[in-house]
């Protein structure tokens, strides 16, 4: 479905029934089918809300507007439609950096953050190479499979997924590709992270090489008071392609139990 949010269409896949929702933000270079393995088992419990960033998938593409606030307005305009009473966010790497300006805001009906490798707060500085590299990443198919397999993942994924992300991130609109690299992720909003109010999990890839285990212990977990850190053993950055069923029962473990 098609959701009118911030002045652009935004695509979101909302299935199943139940409370709290669960509303999930993916990582660059992916969308909101990246996260079809985690909801496929959640949703016959829990209503899963997954939304496509702006510039990926099949939400709209406008060539400004990809700073990390313009992702958070976006994805609290989705839950105003959807008219979301009580939810709890779930981020993927830079989705995640979205969901903790957007939990920072106290937004009413919220009631947990779940982090999946979330990029920190604070800026991710790279030496200029890097990041000169990083924008191109999603070039060709030979480029992200690369990526796919040397930074990305620990273990092979399963061909079918392994095709998905490739596709996914040759989608991705031209201005999505180099905003986050370039700008998003050097964003500071360390200080507004330490007004979030509610219960919030991290979940870290043990052999993740983007958002290692220890940056977050040391640039984000200290920020959130009430932040807490699970790691999943042999996994990389992207734990909802390579471990889906791992991750789907940490995320409901958190839910249950979170305060009623």
């Amino acid at each position: 479905m098609d959701i009118a949010s911030n002045g652009i269409k935004i695509h979101v896949k909302d299935n199943g029934n139940g409370n709290p929702a669960l509303v999930f933000l993916h990582y660059w270079g992916g969308s909101s089918r990246t996260w079809d393995g985690v909801t496929g088992e959640l949703s016959g419990q829990y209503r899963t809300v997954a939304i496509d960033h702006r510039g990926w998938g099949d939400s709209d593409a406008p060539e400004h507007g990809y700073a990390i606030v313009d992702l958070a307005n976006d994805a609290e305009g989705v839950i105003e439609a959807l008219n979301l009473r009580r939810y709890i966010l779930v981020g993927h790497s830079m989705g995640g950096k979205v969901a903790q300006l957007l939990a920072s805001r106290r937004p009413a009906g919220l009631a947990g953050v779940v982090l999946v490798a979330p990029s920190p707060p604070s800026p991710t500085v790279l030496p200029d190479e890097r990041r000169a590299a990083m924008s191109h990443a999603y070039d060709t198919r030979e480029s992200i499979a690369w990526v796919l397999e040397n930074v990305l993942t620990a273990k092979p994924l399963d061909p079918v997924l392994r095709e998905q992300a490739i596709n996914d991130s040759l989608r991705g609109a031209p201005s999505a590709k180099i905003a986050w690299p370039n700008a998003a992720m050097l964003e500071d909003i360390a200080a507004e992270v330490a007004a979030i109010n509610v219960p919030v999990m991290v979940i870290a890839g043990e052999q993740d090489q983007v958002d290692r285990v220890e940056t977050l212990q040391t640039e984000l977990l200290p920020r959130i008071a009430n932040a807490r850190l699970h790691v999943l053993p042999g996994t990389g950055h992207l734990s909802p392609l390579e471990a889906p069923a791992a991750l789907a029962a940490l995320i409901q473990q958190f839910v249950v139990e979170l305060p009623a």
